[in-house]
């Protein structure tokens, strides 16, 4: 039986790569900064080796993770190679597929986006107009603008340092099926114009006031397609099957994809993976992005809460390891960083975590990885695929 089961943990950096100072991310280093400010207990990371390659990735030990050995499984830490530190980026390269041109990126200038595709956009859906127009922090903006869109009919139409665009509506007020219907149409109107920008994000919202303004699991995220099949498109394409849980079925544009699973929260998603690891058959790839280290923590500068959650995601490892059967193997790793304790709001440019293991992977310290493709690689050789472009296979 060969299956393969990666936990994206998304935005969980372990320090700067070689090419951080390019993106302004000197010293960014996502798991360094918690431990030195809050409590972590992470013993079946630890085990794992995550002490040892964040140790070696960054050139000093996390505080608090003082388990030197022995290991159970490869640990190491991958560089990226891609242009740019997105979501996108990340997930695409980590499956074989690295982002080698350049996205389109909104200015930070007020307003940011081209008055043509405002006035089509505006013209094509018969809107009232348009707020926003700003790089801003999607919790913020929509308290900040979140009673006038209600009273106006008007979205939140805003950006960030990622190459995105992201539309914020009330679910009731605005309605749910329009919001995403104005989404795909962005992006259409986005691809018409030739901006190359990587995803459109619905962001639907509920509640009554700025005070209680909370933003809903119907995000919905309308990306670009791979430049290339991808190690998912290629396993399907054999008669596997992918099981997306979470967003990333969204992240690679529905492609590669034979099964999505919604949930809500990391607690949700992880219950969600145990499920699916039950019932998916051989030659299967199981898929979950946790993304609340990133959203809910990472880009709102919450070090606790990172803390937190990286507990509560240890404290289920046993659970998922339980269930596996032999041939399984568990690939532990992230997409960018996203420093909580670094200046402003946006990704930061890190190694990322790789840790491998199930029944039969032996420990072995794999070191730096010159790509995140290294991962997909390695999915390959595991599901007898053939080999990709890019990448070494670690086992």
């Amino acid at each position: 039986m060969a299956r393969s089961i990666i936990l994206m943990m998304d935005s969980f950096g372990v320090g700067a790569s070689e090419d951080a100072a390019t993106f302004g991310d000197t010293g960014a280093n996502t798991l360094g900064s918690i431990a030195r400010h809050a409590e972590l207990t992470l013993p079946n990371l630890e085990r794992l080796g995550l002490g040892a390659l964040a140790t070696e990735a960054s050139g000093e030990r996390p505080r608090g993770l003082n388990y030197t050995g022995p290991y159970q499984g490869l640990y190491g830490y991958a560089a990226e190679i891609s242009r740019g530190k997105d979501t996108p980026s990340g997930h695409w390269e980590l499956a074989g597929v690295p982002v080698l041109f350049d996205w389109h990126y909104f200015p930070d200038t007020k307003p940011c986006f081209p008055a043509d595709f405002i006035d089509a956009l505006i013209t094509r859906n018969q809107l009232p107009g348009v707020l926003g127009e700003c790089h801003a922090s999607g919790t913020t903006i929509i308290a900040e603008l979140g009673e006038q869109h209600c009273s106006s009919g008007k979205p939140i139409v805003y950006t960030s340092a990622d190459s995105v665009l992201q539309i914020a509506a009330h679910e009731e007020t605005f309605g749910l099926t329009k919001l995403l219907a104005l989404c795909e149409d962005a992006r259409q109107l986005l691809d018409e114009l030739g901006m190359n920008v990587g995803r459109v994000i619905a962001r639907p919202f509920t509640g009554s006031d700025s005070a209680s303004f909370t933003r809903t699991g119907n995000r919905r995220d309308y990306s670009v397609l791979p430049p290339a099949p991808t190690v998912l498109d290629i396993l399907k394409q054999a008669g596997g099957e992918v099981i997306s849980i979470g967003k990333i079925a969204d992240i690679y544009a529905h492609q590669g994809i034979t099964q999505t699973v919604k949930a809500t929260g990391n607690d949700a998603l992880f219950s969600a993976t145990l499920e699916a690891i039950r019932s998916a058959p051989d030659n299967s790839l199981i898929f979950p992005n946790f993304v609340d280290f990133d959203s809910h923590y990472g880009h709102r500068r919450d070090i606790q809460g990172y803390a937190a959650a990286l507990n509560a995601f240890d404290q289920r490892l046993p659970e998922l390891e339980a269930l596996l059967k032999p041939g399984d193997v568990v690939f532990i790793t992230a997409d960018h960083g996203c420093d909580p304790s670094f200046p402003g709001s946006d990704h930061t440019r890190e190694f990322v975590p790789v840790l491998c293991f199930g029944p039969g992977i032996e420990s072995k310290n794999i070191g730096r990885r010159a790509t995140f493709a290294d991962i997909g690689q390695s999915i390959a050789k595991h599901h007898q695929l053939g080999s990709l472009a890019y990448g070494t296979s670690f086992i």
